[in-house]
This record gives structure tokens, sequence and C-alpha cells, in this order.
């Protein structure tokens, strides 16, 4: 499975992104899919994931309420909707894929991770 995330970009304190990552390969064998982000001088820490067949949806506490995952399954496509951004939601966000059953909010059990795309809110 390749990923190929998208949609990074400079918003301003309060303003919205939408991520997006195109999957290609077999992505029927996939569970669960996420995004992380690495924020700079710290460790990549989980954003939130979804199951792909039943679309179950995880969150990081930090993120709850004002982001939104999603999956398109005939697009094979994964969206992070982010909304109310603050300057500490600047990162180099990832998206990943899980084809093992694990934990969705730990890095471990994700097999498969894109190229990551800058995210930069400016206060």
């Amino acid at each position: 499975v390749q990923l190929q995330a998208s949609g990074g970009g400079l918003v301003q304190t309060g303003g919205s992104l939408r991520l997006s990552c195109a999957a290609s390969g077999r992505t029927s064998s996939l569970y669960t899919v996420g995004w992380f982000r690495r924020a700079p001088g710290k460790t990549r820490e989980f954003v939130a994931a979804i199951t792909w067949t039943y679309g179950s949806t995880y969150y990081a506490d930090s993120v709850k309420g004002r982001f939104t995952i999603s999956r398109d399954i005939a697009e094979r496509t994964l969206y992070l909707q982010m909304n109310s951004l603050k300057p500490e939601d600047t990162a180099v966000y990832y998206c990943a894929a899980d084809s093992s059953l694990g934990i969705p909010t730990i890095e471990a059990p994700y097999d498969y991770w894109g190229q990551g795309t800058q995210v930069t809110v400016s206060s």
C-alpha cells in the first residue's frame, strides 16, 4: 500500500484546512487508517484514526471537536478536516495505514506511512 498526503499549507489562527491522503495498492487489506503529526522539537503523536470498513473514529483529546476524520472507500482517500486551528497545531502531518488490527492510537501497528505534509498556523 502506498500513501500520498496533500493539502497542507499556511493558515491563520482560527482558520481551516483539509488534508487528503490518497491510497493505492492493496487497500482491501487495511483495517485502520489515521493521521499523526510531528511538531518541531517533539516526537510524533497520534491525531485521529478511522477504521476503513466500518468508519469507527478515534481522536486525540487535543483535537476533539475541531478535527474530523473521514474516508471515501470508493476513492480510496482519507481526509482530515481541521477547523479552529491553533498555533500548537503546527506540525508535519503524516497519514498511516494498519493492516494488523492493532491499537489505532499508537504508531507501532501502522505498516504504511505517507511522506508528510506541512501545516503551519500563524498567530
